[in-house]
């Protein structure tokens, strides 16, 4: 905006300043009345729901707005947040402390049904796992959370089921249940969570990979993982992965990052990964996966004793192992350490624990598979039908 200046010079007689002022006035007045005469001219005329006292348009207004694509949006999010919720885990000598101060692990989860079940990632409660922490929900809007006991965990696919032990007056909305077989590369998707401690929070993209390959805690191989570009950070995990119609095809479970914070490359648990799961250990409270019945050696105590396969530490009682002929690991009387050292498993090479996860990864309860075990100086091989584990 330009200034008139209409401040008398120093130098000037009185008369001619006089008339130069009254002149600038002049010419700011009818600089003024042009510019206010201009802006009525080109004010809109208000509408008749907001002319009445200048009230905002409405929310219904704003929507009207909007195009297709971002109706689309909104009403998925307005959907589905009901029922993603905030999971936090608490020590129990901190029970009755603010829980901002005395957190121990967080994340997000989602509602499963309507009897008060649900579903985040096991790392999210591993420390409510392993010390016994309380776990706590959160839902959006309401400041009180919710004590939470966990039912069963499925480590090797990264999944957790809670149950609320109490829970909000008002209905749960579970999440509605896709497919995740049928997803196209390209697809628009939707995920819901908590990152950095923010509830409630919507990022979009698209499926960007399917049948990718990632590793639980536990250095179990879930396949079938479906990659996303919508923005996934620390405290997503656990949320829901939604396609474009607001149904769970995935559980937001890691990113690939140098800093912590989304660098683009998400990945969800599949949906139809999770589906048996959560529903086996809804209806038994366990969760059934085929196994050896041995406790397995670190990979790094192996090495460390020179193995070059899997050691097997204890062959539980009555187990499948035990009835193939594995021997627990024992002390001889020369003070070595004498171990039944896994080296093949139907012909596949066993180097790792990973290997061994990888070769029993498939198989079912009941299957009989063939191992080539080392014992000290003695190779051999035996016939093991893999028996029922349960979490």
């Amino acid at each position: 905006m330009r200034t008139i200046d209409i401040t008398p010079r120093p130098d000037s007689s009185a008369p001619r300043s006089q008339f130069f002022a009254v002149a600038a006035l002049a010419v700011l007045f009818a600089f003024v009345g042009w510019r206010v005469a201009s802006a009525s001219s080109a004010a809109p005329t208000a509408g008749p729901a907001n002319a009445a006292k200048g009230q905002s348009p409405s929310i219904a207004q704003r929507e009207s707005e909007l195009n297709a694509a971002e109706r689309a949006t909104i009403e998925v999010f307005r959907r589905v947040s009901p029922a993603v919720v905030h999971v936090t885990n608490v020590p129990r000598a901190a029970r009755g402390r603010s829980l901002e101060d005395v957190v121990s692990g967080a994340g997000s989860g989602f509602v499963w049904d309507t009897d008060g079940h649900v579903v985040t990632n096991y790392h999210v409660v591993q420390r409510a796992v392993e010390r016994g922490d309380l776990v706590y929900v959160r839902f959006a809007g309401d400041e009180a959370p919710y004590e939470a006991r966990i039912v069963n965990v499925a480590p090797h696919r990264d999944i957790a089921v809670l149950k609320l032990v109490d829970r909000p007056a008002t209905p749960l909305t579970p999440v509605e249940l896709g497919q995740s077989t049928n997803l196209l590369v390209g697809q628009h998707v939707y995920a819901i969570g908590n990152p950095f401690g923010l509830d409630q929070t919507l990022s979009s993209g698209l499926v960007s990979g399917l049948d990718r390959e990632i590793r639980s805690v536990t250095q179990h191989k879930i396949d079938g993982v479906i990659q996303t570009d919508a923005a996934i950070n620390p405290g997503n995990s656990g949320g829901p992965l939604l396609d474009s119609r607001g149904r769970l095809i995935g559980v937001n479970t890691a990113i690939i990052t140098l800093s912590g914070a989304d660098n683009g490359i998400g990945f969800a648990v599949p949906v139809d990964t999770v589906r048996p799961i959560v529903d086996e250990i809804v209806a038994t409270g366990h969760v059934t996966r085929p196994g050896l019945g041995v406790e397995l050696l670190g990979d790094f105590e192996a090495a460390r004793l020179g193995l070059v396969g899997v050691g097997v530490a204890v062959v539980q009682s009555g187990s499948a192992a035990q009835e193939a002929g594995l021997r627990s690991a024992e002390a001889t009387r020369a003070g070595r350490v004498r171990i039944d050292e896994i080296l093949e498993i139907d012909t596949r090479v066993i180097r790792s624990r990973r290997d061994l996860f990888d070769a029993l990864d498939g198989r079912a309860v009941g299957e009989t598979i063939k191992l080539k075990v080392r014992r000290g100086q003695e190779l051999f091989e035996t016939a093991l039908k893999l028996q029922a584990l349960q979490n």
